[in-house]
């Protein structure tokens, strides 16, 4: 059975299956058919005892009419062979028989069936055969009576050893013919149904087989092509129904990933193509104001000197945050970094990160406002993060806003969060950024307008790790305005 197909399996089940049936209902029928026969021949035989014990003086005042049971027994045995005449006392005790020396194997009938006869119960009634023991027959019976008084019963055995061979050789070739007769029509629908009813069974089993090996040679685009298809609409307890749909939702969810890789692997592309533009200007920079200390040193003035040194540290240090903002945005996205959370005030906490930017602010004339709600509850998270959420928003916001300009973080409670929004009056972002803002920067989408770089990557990534994120707030006025929440 295991190097067969499922159309042949279901096949051999199914002949099974209809072999076992029509043996049974030939079972059936013959048993019928023989209940029936049996019944009829009790039914035209009730009344046989009774003419015999009313026209034959079985029983006289003295006993058993031994030389009249002997004759009748004869007469009967001679006009129907089949019959087996017994006569019985009053207790069913055999007291009188025809049958052959050795032949009778039980010397007493048992007389509920006699007397449930009597009465009028249902036929066939089966009763004891005292030839076969292990076989009841139908029968008739009547009483002996002497002066009202029963002494004794007619008991006549109606289908005795003799009809029971005849007919259980009858029987047997019957049932034969039965079966064969039966194990052709099995053989015969049986194909039928294998060519037609498992065909069309199958059909949905052999498109799916299909679809599989096309999955198997065809690679990702076959996988595309089964995604874009209408998944099979078919009764809900089809299983074959619900694995072709079950595949094509797999097919679907493999094609979203596969289009996941292939925009985190362009976008990964344009990660390295843009961090490698930022970091090649800087040291193209650094590079070539070093290279001019050293060839034309002793020509320089100490002004010129002086400046290009300033200059080439202004560079190197921009070359070290950039490496230091990967390697933490590295740490974040792998998760070697996790949030060590602890109760803290974040008004305390804004008012010292105000005090990191005084003297860049100062410099350039804005102002660092803090519109703070009273009755701020302390937050629950993980204090070097959340400042360094607040260090690189102010940042951003002061390196993209005028000089003279200003700059306002407002805090409030809002069902059990504490909201952060923090908003500068610089030219905001342009609209083509807007979409882009806290993903990857990419070079090939480069323009003169702000991005948000690796430090906003940073910022949400970090609140993302408290399970919150950052949003821009469309403003009316100028400026860009980013909202974010902290759990109490």
């Amino acid at each position: 059975m295991k190097n067969l197909t499922l159309t042949q399996r279901l096949t051999v089940v199914f002949m099974l299956l209809l072999l076992a049936c029509c043996l049974l209902s030939g079972y059936m029928q013959v048993r019928a058919s023989n209940q029936y026969s049996q019944s009829v021949i009790q039914r035209l035989s009730a009344n046989l005892a009774t003419q015999i014990a009313a026209n034959n003086p079985l029983l006289s005042q003295e006993g058993l009419n031994a030389k009249a049971v002997h004759t009748l027994f004869d007469q009967l045995m001679a006009v129907n062979p089949s019959v087996e005449v017994y006569l019985l006392d009053k207790d069913g005790n055999i007291v009188g028989n025809a049958a052959p020396a050795g032949k009778l194997q039980q010397n007493k009938i048992d007389l509920t069936p006699v007397k449930a006869l009597l009465n009028g119960a249902k036929m066939p009634v089966y009763g004891d055969n005292p030839r076969q023991p292990q076989n009841r027959q139908v029968f008739s019976a009547a009483p002996l009576q002497v002066n009202g008084v029963t002494k004794g019963y007619v008991y006549i055995v109606l289908l005795g050893d003799d009809y029971t061979a005849l007919s259980s050789d009858a029987q047997y070739h019957s049932a034969i013919y039965m079966a064969l007769r039966s194990m052709g029509l099995v053989a015969l629908f049986g194909l039928l149904a294998g060519a037609l009813a498992f065909r069309w069974v199958t059909r949905p089993v052999r498109k799916l087989t299909a679809q599989i090996a096309v999955l198997d040679s065809g690679g990702i685009a076959a996988i595309q092509t089964l995604a874009k298809s209408d998944a099979p609409v078919g009764a809900p307890r089809d299983e074959v129904t619900q694995l072709q749909q079950a595949f094509v939702a797999l097919a679907k969810r493999i094609d979203q990933q596969w289009q996941s890789l292939m925009v985190q692997d362009q976008q990964r592309r344009e990660f390295i193509a843009n961090i490698s533009h930022d970091l090649r200007t800087p040291l193209t920079s650094l590079h070539g104001y070093l290279e001019t200390l050293s060839v034309k040193s002793d020509h320089l003035s100490n002004e010129d000197r002086q400046r290009y040194l300033n200059i080439a540290l202004m560079q190197s240090k921009k070359v070290g945050r950039l490496a230091q903002e990967l390697f933490e945005l590295a740490r974040l996205e792998y998760g070697v970094v996790k949030p060590q959370k602890e109760p803290f005030s974040l008004c305390e906490l804004v008012q010292d990160v105000f005090q990191k930017f005084e003297l860049a602010t100062e410099t350039r004339g804005q102002k660092l406002q803090a519109d703070i709600t009273p009755g701020i509850p302390l937050v629950n998270a993980d204090l070097g993060m959340i400042e360094r959420v607040l260090t690189n928003l102010l940042d951003n916001a002061i390196r993209h806003t005028p000089d003279g300009g200003t700059i306002e973080i407002k805090l409030w409670k809002n069902q059990g969060q504490v909201m952060v929004q923090l908003k500068d009056s610089g030219p905001g972002i342009a609209p083509e950024l807007k979409d882009s803002l806290f993903v990857r920067p990419s070079i090939l989408s480069a323009n003169k307008h702000r991005a948000g770089g690796l430090g906003l990557m940073i910022v949400r990534r970090i609140l993302q790790l408290h399970g919150s994120d950052i949003t821009l707030i469309e403003e009316p006025e100028r400026g860009a305005c980013f909202q974010f929440s902290v759990p109490v």
